[in-house]
């Protein structure tokens, strides 16, 4: 499935955290923190308001955007706005 997002909106796929400790001990899926970093996968067509390209790694806001299945991984559907920083 091919998603195109429209306007200032940016499709980004979300990073699993880490599912151990640096000691070893195994975290459940249910008690671990929801991850704020992803890849930028497609970008909107507002080319005014979108600074980021895909490939980058950015961090979002914790709250932000829509999650969304594309062919069994877990995406994120992002405005501009609620995305904070590129990490390089």
């Amino acid at each position: 499935m091919k998603i195109k997002p429209l306007g200032d909106r940016v499709l980004v796929k979300t990073e699993q955290g880490e599912e151990k400790t640096a000691s070893g001990i195994f975290i459940p899926q249910t008690a671990q923190e929801k991850t704020q970093t992803a890849v930028v996968v497609a970008v909107g067509d507002d080319e005014d308001v979108i600074t980021v390209k895909v490939g980058e790694k950015v961090m979002y806001d914790k709250y932000a955007g829509t999650p969304i299945k594309v062919d069994g991984d877990d995406h994120l559907l992002v405005s501009m706005a609620d995305i904070l920083a590129v990490i390089e």
